[in-house]
């Protein structure tokens, strides 16, 4: 496991910019529909979030799961959430997992970008 996530963190490294810009498509795909620019009721805006402390935006209304979460959203939350946002946080109101580890990785990168 430790040498899968060393090589998944050394190809983020190596392909920067292009991952990104294939999460940047998966994104406006499976996740642009509730994450927009601006916070709405569907989802909080996701500008900021790779390093945030998890569920601070204040201009939304987070899950009492997610509230719950100690920490930030490191690239390992992210793609733990985004795996499997139910067992992340039992009781969270984000019902679109990404199974495929490469689909996590390029958004995780892409959220990277969003500043």
């Amino acid at each position: 496991m430790l040498g899968y996530a060393l090589a998944a963190a050394a190809f983020s490294l190596a392909a920067g910019p292009a991952l990104a810009q294939d999460g940047g498509a998966l994104f406006n795909m499976r996740c642009k529909m509730c994450h927009q620019a601006a916070s709405t009721p569907l989802g909080p805006a996701l500008t900021g979030v790779a390093g945030a402390k998890i569920a601070a935006r204040p201009d939304f209304t987070y899950s009492p799961a997610l509230k719950a979460k100690e920490g930030a959203w490191t690239d390992a939350n992210l793609d733990a959430f985004l795996k499997a946002p139910m067992a992340f946080a039992p009781g969270a109101r984000m019902q679109a997992p990404v199974p495929a580890d490469d689909a996590r990785a390029a958004i995780v990168a892409y959220l990277h970008t969003l500043k």
